[in-house]
C-alpha cells in the first residue's frame, strides 16, 4: 500500500468518500430539523400554547409524530425496495421542507391553527419515516464493503449529533420566535439536505443492487429471524418507558425546576451528547450484544429514576447523559449486528419493520405518560420510567443466556456474533 493510500485510509470516511459525506450531511440536516421541530413544538405546547391539559396535548403531538413509521411500514418497505434510493431520499427531504416553509409563512401571518401544527408534525414524521430506513439500506451503495461498519457508526452517531443540535435549538428558537421560527428553520434545513442528496452520485449502486430477486414479505422476513424478532420485541417494550422522556422532560422543567426553554435545551443536549459518546464507544465494549444491551437497560433504569429521588437540575442532567450513553451503545452494537445477520435482499423490508416495531409503542407511551402528566407529579413519572425498565432488562438478559446456551448445544444455530468478535 502506498503512503498516499495509507494516508487516505486514515482519513475519516466522510472525507475520503465525498458521496457518503454529502449524504451524511443531508442526514444530519434532516434529522436535526425533525428533532428541532418536535422538541420545539412540545415546548411550545407545554410553555406557551397549552391549556390545563398540557401533558395530554404534548403527548398527543408526540403520538401523531410517531404514527407514520408504524402505520406505513409495509408501504415504506415497498418504496425503498423498488425505487432509486437517491430519488427517495431527496424527495422525502423536499416534501418535508416545502411543508415546513409553508407552515412558517402561515404561522407568521397568524393563520396556522393548533390542529394544523399537529398536521405539520404528521407530515414531517412521515417524510422522516421514509428517509431513515432508505438511508440505512443505501449504505452499501455509497461505501465499499470494508467500510460498512464505519459507515454504520457514522450513521448512528449522526442521529445523536442531530438529536443534540435539534434538541438544543428547538426550545431556544421557540422562546425567541414561537412556532414560526422553528418551522422556518426546519424547512430550510430540509431543503438544503434535498439539494445535497439530489446532487450526489451513488457509486456502488449497481454492485449493491445486483440481480433483482423476489422480495419477501415483512412477515416472512421476521419469521426467518426468530432471535432478532425477540430482541426487537424487548426493545419495543423498553421504548414504552425510554421514549416517555420526551414528554416527562418538559413537564419536569416546568413543574419541578420552574425553568425556561433553555433548561429543556440543556437536558436535550445532555441526552444527545451521551448518545453520541455511546455511539462512538459502544463498539469497544467487551461482551456479546445482548449482555451489553441488558446491562445498559439496567443502567438506564437507574438513571431515569434518579430525578424522581433527587430533584434538581444536576440530577436531571446526569440522568439524561447516562440514559443517552446507554441508548448510543445499544444502537451501535445492535444495528451493526443486524447489518451482518440480515440477508441483503431482506434489508429494505427489515429496516422498515425494525423502525415500525421499535416505534409501535411510542404513540402509546406518549399518550399514556402525557395523560398521567396532568394527574401525577413529574418526579413520580421519572420513577415509573425507571421501574418499568427493570423487567425488560431482565427479559433481555434471559433471552441472551438462553440463546447462548442453545448455540453451544447446536454449533450450526444462527446465534448472533458480536461485531467485535466476528472474524
Amino acid at each position: 500500500m502506498s503512503a498516499a493510500s495509507a494516508r487516505g485510509r486514515r482519513l475519516p470516511l466522510v472525507l475520503r468518500n465525498p458521496s457518503f459525506g454529502r449524504v451524511w450531511a443531508g442526514q444530519l440536516l434532516t434529522q436535526a430539523a425533525s428533532r428541532m421541530f418536535q422538541v420545539g413544538a412540545v415546548w411550545w405546547l407545554v410553555g406557551f400554547a397549552g391549556g390545563e391539559h398540557r401533558g395530554l396535548d404534548s403527548g398527543l403531538f408526540l403520538m401523531v409524530s410517531t404514527l407514520p413509521a408504524v402505520a406505513l411500514a409495509p408501504v415504506i418497505a415497498r418504496i425503498v425496495a423498488r425505487c432509486a434510493h437517491r430519488a427517495v431520499l431527496a424527495s422525502a427531504a423536499t416534501v418535508a421542507g416545502a411543508v415546513a416553509v409553508t407552515a412558517a409563512v402561515l404561522a407568521g401571518a397568524g393563520a396556522l391553527p393548533l390542529a394544523a401544527a399537529y398536521g405539520v408534525g404528521l407530515v414531517l414524521a412521515g417524510c422522516q419515516a421514509v428517509f431513515d430506513p432508505c438511508l440505512t439500506t443505501s449504505v452499501p451503495e455509497l461505501v465499499e464493503d470494508a467500510d460498512i461498519e464505519s459507515a454504520t457508526g457514522f450513521e448512528l452517531s449522526t442521529q445523536s449529533v442531530a438529536g443534540l443540535c435539534g434538541g438544543l435549538l428547538g426550545p431556544i428558537v421557540v422562546d425567541a420566535g414561537a412556532l414560526t421560527g422553528v418551522t422556518a428553520a426546519s424547512g430550510a434545513a430540509y431543503l438544503l439536505a434535498a439539494l445535497l442528496i439530489g446532487s450526489t452520485r451513488f457509486p456502488h449502486r449497481g454492485a449493491a443492487d445486483g440481480p433483482a430477486p423476489e422480495r419477501r414479505t415483512l412477515r416472512r422476513v421476521l419469521a426467518g429471524l426468530p432471535f432478532i424478532r425477540r430482541v426487537l420485541v424487548c426493545f419495543a417494550a423498553a421504548n414504552v418507558f425510554t421514549t416517555a422522556v420526551y414528554v416527562v422532560m418538559p413537564l419536569y422543567t416546568r413543574e419541578v425546576l420552574h425553568a425556561s426553554g433553555s433548561t429543556v435545551a440543556s437536558l436535550e443536549t445532555a441526552l444527545g451528547a451521551g448518545t453520541l459518546l455511546g455511539s462512538f464507544t459502544g463498539g469497544r465494549l467487551p461482551g456479546r450484544p445482548v449482555t451489553v444491551g441488558s446491562a445498559c437497560l439496567g443502567m438506564m433504569a437507574v438513571a431515569l429514576g434518579l430525578p424522581g429521588l433527587f430533584a434538581g437540575h444536576a440530577a436531571a442532567l446526569a440522568s439524561m447523559a447516562v440514559a443517552g450513553w446507554c441508548v448510543g451503545v445499544i444502537g451501535v452494537r445492535f444495528v451493526a449486528l443486524f447489518q451482518r445477520m440480515v440477508p441483503a435482499d431482506d434489508k429494505p423490508a427489515f429496516f422498515a419493520v425494525m423502525q415500525a416495531v421499535l416505534g409501535a409503542t411510542f404513540p402509546v407511551s406518549s399518550l399514556v405518560f402525557g395523560a398521567l402528566g396532568d394527574r401525577l407529579p413529574a418526579g413520580t413519572l421519572c420513577l415509573a420510567q425507571g421501574a418499568g425498565l427493570v423487567p425488560v432488562a431482565l427479559a433481555l438478559w434471559w433471552l441472551g443466556s438462553r440463546s447462548h446456551t442453545a448455540g453451544r448445544r447446536r454449533p450450526d444455530a444462527a446465534t448472533p456474533v458480536p461485531a467485535g468478535e466476528a472474524s
